[in-house]
């Protein structure tokens, strides 16, 4: 094919459609090259080579004279010939002069003609001096230059170019290290500073391509080498740890290339969308494989690749940074102690054969780390010891007891635990050392609201625990904050969180399997029974308090009893607690919002106030209707209201009223019902700010046609999550709805006019009985990842244990106007609603609906219940 292109190809009058199908022809072929098993290296040079072939033609033809008079050159990844299917194709044009007038024209037309045939080329027109002058203003341009190649024209300007760029004329070797390492460290906070997130940019995040090209740069910067190769002959790399670094580029050069492929577009982020095509394009699918087997093996593979890169990019940074900015003078030794000695800030291993020698020197060099705060970390030829060495860390070594204190001793030193639990964990110590954590190392959770892979959210939750007990971080989270202050022992928080989720993806219940894994290490490394029992416990129930809180019926003093007596101490609870907000922020930083907080602080207060008044006075139902009608009455008649018009507002509720509101809900209600007429029905207010760190939608109306129904499909189509609802009917008909809600953004309300517009459509749909045109435009019906991993459908019937009413708990994909087909279904079915928890959880919804039949009993008839189970799935399915 490449013989056809020449420019004799512009003498003919469909030039440009011959040029398209060239382009389009070398495009079939390069795809039908493709196979996953099998290096990319020579397919991108080739599509490098045929768009230099029809670059170079254009240019002949469309510069004519001026062809040799000016220079185009290919720069980025066109310039280091790694053209993808969909790669950027940067060129530039070098001219001689700053008088364009001559061939202007001539290159407006050229890049016009490269439009047209589909190339869509980014590209710069500059002198010398211009690129000189950008360059050194912008490091991402000097970058850029570094790669320059040329295509055509004038190869003097080019030459010229390149010796006006030169490490002596700009941006030295030092200073652009220094460039490279401040963008690296801005680009991966983008990140979060992880690679190990659900849908990762193989291309940009921690660990990806960017990383290799950093290293590429830099070390060309200063060598000016053309191949990384000769990281071997500066003795950068041994032979075997080059080897991991192209074998890991050339894994995220193939799935790079295969996910342009397959969405025909410049793609570099692995989202659900393609994980399983690629799963089984690289061969992880087999018949026999459960469910995302196929996927969870195939990103378990992209992220053991991260890893290596990751580690060798920590590497060989390391060692540049000495080389080029340090020097000799900062590179003295400095002894730390028998073992260790430290060079430009990094400890290092006196030897080659220490660890052989002691292998407990392997734990032992994280808690110096600790101990001293003025090292920046292991240096990269002790980081090549280490993981020579990890054989080491046998049977044997995890049962010595030394061995057992150095991990220990790790988790009570009050700074640093974070900083190295992540080194052993990239440097593979600490899954040689708890081989359980091997298993959760580099694996996903396909449960949509864990966005991290399991070893990753651990060491997050760690992370967190960490920050409540630093007083720079008290504004975040008060409460945590004085509540940590409270614990004696931070370590069992810590080695708590690190067991909490340790048996992911084992066959079972993890949180049960956890807690015998927590309880042979505790065992194993002797810690205290009172330690033993508080860690397996707090392993066990890590999940206790954030059901309670997001399903249950705080409010209600029996559900808070019934809480106390698990927890059973007020430290068990202060530990659970800490916990328990830890882990919900390490799940996904979107998830957390002021609601959840709210919620958790209010079980929080009311478990230590049952607690310290003692299991066995627990507060009754009694005692919380009196003081809730008391003190909103009290509140009322200090608003003027008389204690007449109180009685006759109340006469129609009954005590569930004053038991699931609370006495400043019930004067907000009751002002507003007093001081309106039936003419003003349906009324409908919005309370921007409530002590749930929510928005409260509050509804007085007729009792009359599906209310439920068309209040939470309005607030859908309003962009408005629902998580909590009341639903309340008096004794003359009129119902009281309240509704908690926030922004779909998980953000309050906090716009006068929202709150206009969300109230006059709340009452124009109810008048209207109908909402027209729901559609929801802030989220679509079902999002992106629940298509690819749905949740299947589970409606249980739970009885309660005081026989008040029966408890509907449904498990299914979230998706837009849930709630209303809920709604229906209870319409259809004549099921009473008294209330709902409402838990979002990513695509994940998990609500809990509180009924009973038309006479207010609890629906305990099996065949009824298998009636609404029916109905509910009907409605859902179509």
């Amino acid at each position: 094919m490449d013989e056809y292109i020449n420019p004799t190809l512009f003498s003919q009058p469909d030039s440009l459609l011959q040029f398209k199908h060239l382009l389009k022809q070398k495009n079939i072929e390069l795809k039908l090259k493709f196979d996953p098993h099998q290096s990319v290296s020579d397919l991108l040079k080739e599509k490098s080579d045929f768009i230099d072939l029809i670059l170079s033609c254009c240019w002949q033809h469309f510069l004519g004279p001026h062809a040799e008079q000016l220079s185009l050159c290919a720069v980025g990844g066109f310039g280091r010939r790694e053209l993808f299917p969909h790669s950027d194709i940067d060129i530039i044009v070098l001219l001689d002069s700053d008088d364009t007038s001559a061939y202007q024209e001539a290159l407006a037309n050229l890049f016009t003609f490269l439009w047209d045939i589909g190339l869509k080329p980014g590209h710069s027109v500059r002198t010398i001096d211009e690129c000189v002058t950008v360059a050194l203003d912008d490091q991402t341009i000097m970058t850029s230059l570094m790669e320059i190649s040329l295509i055509a024209g004038n190869n003097t300007l080019y030459e010229m170019l390149k010796l006006r760029i030169t490490p002596d004329k700009i941006w030295p070797s030092d200073q652009f290290f220094a460039a490279k390492m401040e963008e690296q460290r801005l680009r991966y906070a983008k990140f979060h500073d992880t690679a190990y997130n659900l849908e990762p940019n193989i291309k940009e995040g921690p660990g990806g391509l960017r990383d290799m090209q950093v290293i590429a740069w830099v070390f060309k910067r200063h060598y000016n080498s053309s191949t990384l190769k000769e990281l071997i002959k500066y003795d950068f790399l041994p032979e075997s740890e080059y080897a991991e670094l192209i074998s890991a580029r050339d894994v995220l050069w193939r799935i790079r290339y295969a996910l342009h492929l397959l969405t025909d577009r410049a793609e570099d982020r692995l989202v659900f969308d393609y994980q399983r095509e690629l799963a089984q394009q690289f061969g992880f699918s087999t018949e026999d494989q459960h469910y995302n087997q196929d996927v969870e093996q195939f990103m378990q593979f992209y992220f053991k690749t991260v890893q290596g890169l990751e580690r060798l990019n920590e590497m060989l940074l390391q060692l540049f940074n000495e080389r080029f900015v340090a020097g000799e003078m900062l590179c003295k030794e400095t002894p730390v102690n028998d073992k260790f000695i430290a060079i430009n800030g990094y400890l290092e291993a006196i030897n080659e054969s220490l660890f052989e020698q002691q292998p407990l020197a392997l734990l032992e060099v994280f808690l110096l780390l600790q101990v001293n705060p003025s090292l920046s970390g292991i240096r990269a030829t002790t980081i090549r010891l280490i993981r020579k060495n990890l054989h080491l860390i046998d049977a044997e070594f995890r049962n010595n007891k030394t061995a057992n204190c150095l991990f220990i001793e790790i988790f009570r030193r009050p700074r640093g635990l974070t900083h190295e639990l992540r080194r052993m964990n990239r440097y593979g110590v600490l899954a040689a050392y708890l081989p359980s954590f091997a298993n959760i190392v580099a694996r996903m959770q396909y449960d949509l609201f864990h966005i991290y892979t399991v070893d990753e959210h651990t060491l997050f939750v760690v992370r967190n625990l960490r920050r409540f007990s630093l007083e720079e971080h008290r504004d975040e989270f008060p409460l945590c904050n004085s509540v940590f202050l409270l614990i004696t022992k931070p370590e069992i928080l810590y080695i708590a969180a690190l067991f909490h989720d340790i048996a992911k993806g084992q066959n079972g219940d993890h949180s049960a399997i956890g807690e015998n894994i927590a309880r042979d290490f505790c065992i194993q490394h002797d810690l205290s029974a009172h330690d033993t029992k508080l860690i397996t416990w707090l392993v066990r129930s890590h999940l206790v308090m954030s059901m309670t809180a997001q399903r249950k019926d705080i409010g209600d003093p029996d559900v808070i009893h019934e809480f106390a007596q698990k927890v059973g101490s007020i430290e068990y609870l202060n530990h659970l607690y800490l916990l328990t907000v830890a882990d919900i922020r390490a799940t996904n930083p979107e998830l957390w919002n002021g609601w959840k907080d709210a919620l958790l602080k209010e079980l929080y207060s009311a478990t230590y106030n049952a607690l310290i008044q003692g299991l066995q006075n627990p507060a009754t139902l009694a005692d919380r209707l009196r003081e809730n009608k008391q003190e909103a009455k009290d509140e009322l008649i200090k608003l003027g209201i008389s204690e007449a018009i109180i009685y006759s507002a109340w006469q129609h509720t009954n005590d569930d009223y004053f038991l699931r509101y609370s006495a400043d809900e019930i004067v907000w209600h009751t002002t507003t019902i007093v001081a309106s007429k039936e003419a003003d029905l349906p009324l409908v207010l919005l309370r921007q700010q409530t002590q749930l760190g929510s928005a409260e939608v509050f509804v007085y109306t007729k009792d009359e046609g599906p209310i439920f129904s068309i209040i939470t499909a309005t607030l859908d189509q309003l962009g408005l999550t629902i998580l909590d609802a009341r639903i309340m009917t008096t004794q003359d008909n009129y119902v009281l709805n309240s509704f908690q809600v926030l922004e779909q953004s998980g953000e309050p309300i906090n716009e006068s006019c929202r709150v206009a517009h969300i109230c006059m459509s709340l009452r124009n749909n109810l008048l209207n009985r109908d909402v027209k045109g729901h559609i929801n435009i802030h989220r679509r019906s079902k999002s992106r990842q629940a298509l690819h991993f749905p949740i299947p459908t589970s409606i249980k019937f739970l009885s309660d244990p005081l026989h008040r009413h029966t408890i509907m708990e449904l498990i299914t994909t979230d998706h837009a106007g849930l709630l209303s087909k809920i709604g229906r279904a209870f319409l259809e079915q004549k099921v009473n609603l008294l209330s709902a928890k409402i838990t979002t959880i990513g695509s994940r919804a998990e609500d809990m609906f509180y009924i009973t039949d038309q006479q207010l009993k609890p629906i305990d008839d099996v065949d009824k219940q298998n009636l609404i189970r029916r109905k509910i799935q009907k409605i859902l399915d179509t």
